[in-house]
């Protein structure tokens, strides 16, 4: 059984809720049972072992918990004699035994189910009499690892919150990042660390994911290195801000056997939760497009007392999108270079790029960015590629141990052109990424090379075969008879500088009614044209040009007595992705389109002499 069909057997669970719960409130009660299932399979081989132990602990008057872990084989375990099965054995007090069973669990296990708030699903089912009915359907339902290993069980978790955002009118997507993004993004991170990735190397490493929702970002990354290096350990860590994908991350990673103090409730922006910790890697699909007004008190406060030695000194993005926080908080967790560097993947919309003029804190954080050489790569995503959204997406990748070839560059990659159509759309995802797709661009990005795909046109304009991807190493093929190739670019290089620009201020003097030059009258101003601000101008000059050079030429023939004004000029960046890729498509020939405009019109006649014959 496939994940999405075991989420939808589960699922099913909700026809015993209908008229007692809403639609909405159907989540409350199956995504903790789930988790309570979970925990109860993957305990039950070593449960015997477990209670002998307990008891020969507890007559000994010892701390069991050392020992009860090293029996469980898990890092955490349960002293009760229940499980789901044996409470169905006594229907008169399944309450009263259910509370004693989550009770037997580990502290870390019962803050999960806290953290669901639990109980009070538990007390309004057993007054609907349907805490047995419920009990009994989970018990009956097999999640044993050695029936669905642990990414299946997480595909299991995201599909249910999914279900449960979309009957809620919810924002799925605030919970999860689509599988394939995540393998993307773990590909581009890990993908030049030999020492890593090579097979018999007992390295630790550690990740973190500052908006972890249900911690598929540091699953899909925990099972990418053990697939490629077994003997590797990756110590994960994490917040997350939403309980429920909080207890369910948190559960994921203690079947993990990961430390799950490392997973942290609360809000990253007000309250990190990792304060002096830095990170090898770290991955993050923040929220964007959403306020951060509700922390903005704390978040300034930061800026303006601790500047450069806190999280936002460079500066503040708008009040109305907050990702570009969560990208200045992964900067501030990277690991000094001196000490190995660090390299992250975070997925941020097109905002980032242009959005604010010179001196704004948009372009201060970008230009932070470019100038200290953080910025390795940027790949556009397909849109429709997110269960809550359609916009355009893009994947960041940022690196302070960046290899000898791209220091001084970024590498840009449209990825929006290589994807699927998925079989059935889920919320605003109707297209993925495929495996080919994937590996595509993780070579792109692994071999820093430019790339183009051609594709061969006939003189009417047609493709004559499916485009084909071209480096700078490879053979183009010859345009056909006739014909011509279509080029489109898919990677492109970039120096850093090429980003930024210095934004002067173009003044004109004020005339008075006569036509005459108004002078100043005191201060250093005496004796100075006045500018006219009603006159006023800005120009964009790029940094690699002198803008006295660009002055004389773009301006005084155009304005002979303009001048500029030094103390209001600024330096900007911004990162025109698109204008990148940009291919101008000639028109069509006329006489061609008045051809088709022709073959129409004679078939709508022909269509209306029909009709009236």
């Amino acid at each position: 059984m496939n994940h999405q069909a075991l989420s939808s057997f589960i699922w099913s669970v909700a026809d015993l809720l209908r008229g007692d719960y809403k639609q909405s409130e159907y989540g409350r009660v199956i995504l903790p049972f789930t988790v309570l299932r979970r925990l109860d399979c993957v305990l039950e081989s070593s449960k015997a072992a477990v209670l002998a132990e307990f008891e020969t602990r507890k007559r000994a008057g010892v701390n069991p918990e050392p020992f009860l872990l090293r029996k469980a084989g898990q890092s955490f375990y349960n002293t009760s004699p229940l499980d789901l099965g044996k409470l169905l054995g006594d229907q008169d007090h399944i309450r009263q035994n259910l509370y004693a069973y989550i009770q037997g669990f580990s502290p870390s296990a019962r803050d999960i189910f806290e953290r669901f708030d639990f109980y009070t699903q538990v007390e309004r089912l057993a007054k609907s009499n349907l805490l047995y009915l419920v009990t009994e359907k989970f018990a009956n339902i097999d999640l044993h690892p050695d029936v669905v290993d642990n990414a299946s069980m997480g595909l299991v978790f995201e599909e249910l919150i999914r279900k449960f955002a979309e009957i809620s009118n919810e924002t799925a997507g605030e919970h999860f990042t689509p599988r394939e993004v995540i393998r993307l993004m773990v590909n581009l991170i890990f993908i030049e660390d030999d020492d890593v990735l090579s097979p018999g190397k007992a390295v630790v490493r550690t990740i973190y994911d500052p908006t972890a929702g249900t911690g598929g970002m540091l699953s899909v990354a925990g099972e990418f290195l053990a697939e490629h290096n077994p003997q590797a350990r990756l110590t994960m860590y994490g917040q997350e801000l939403n309980d429920e994908s909080y207890a369910i991350c948190k559960a994921d990673m203690l079947i993990k056997g990961q430390d799950v103090a490392n997973i942290v409730a609360g809000n990253t922006l007000s309250d990190d939760g990792h304060p002096h910790w830095k990170f090898d890697y770290m991955l993050s699909n923040p929220p964007f497009g959403v306020e951060w007004k509700k922390v903005e008190k704390s978040v300034r406060e930061e800026h303006e007392r601790r500047g450069f030695d806190g999280r936002f000194g460079p500066g503040l993005p708008r009040v109305s999108d907050g990702s570009m926080l969560f990208l200045l908080h992964l900067i501030s967790k990277m690991r000094p270079a001196r000490e190995g560097g660090s390299r992250f993947a975070i997925v941020l919309n097109g905002s980032p790029l242009f959005t604010g003029g010179a001196g704004s804190g948009e372009s201060e954080i970008r230009r932070y960015v470019l100038e200290n050489d953080l910025l390795e790569a940027i790949v556009a995503l397909p849109t429709d590629m997110f269960y809550n959204t359609g916009i355009a997406t893009y994947v960041w990748v940022l690196s302070n141990r960046k290899p000898e070839d791209r220091q001084g560059y970024v590498q840009f990659i449209d990825g929006s052109s290589l994807w699927q159509k998925m079989r059935k759309s889920l919320g605003a995802k109707r297209k993925e990424m495929g495996e080919e797709h994937i590996a595509t661009v993780t070579r792109l990005f692994g071999d820093f090379i430019e790339a183009e795909s051609i594709t061969p046109l006939d003189a009417r304009g047609q493709p004559l075969a499916e485009p084909r991807l071209y480096t700078g190493t490879d053979n183009p093929p010859r345009a056909p008879e006739g014909g011509r190739l279509k080029r489109v670019p898919i990677s492109r290089i970039f120096r850093n500088e090429e980003f930024g620009y210095t934004t002067i201020t173009v003044e004109r003097p004020l005339r008075d009614a006569d036509g005459k030059v108004v002078l100043g009258e005191r201060g250093k101003q005496k004796g100075k044209p006045q500018p006219d601000s009603a006159l006023r101008d800005t120009e964009n000059v790029p940094l690699g040009e002198d803008i006295d050079a660009y002055f004389k030429r773009e301006v005084l023939p155009h304005a002979p007595d303009a001048w500029i004004d030094e103390d209001k000029s600024k330096v900007g960046y911004e990162i025109p992705f698109n204008r990148h890729f940009y291919v101008f498509e000639p028109p069509r020939d006329l006489a061609a389109i008045d051809a088709d405009l022709k073959q129409v019109t004679d078939r709508i006649k022909a269509m209306i002499e029909g009709l009236t014959a």
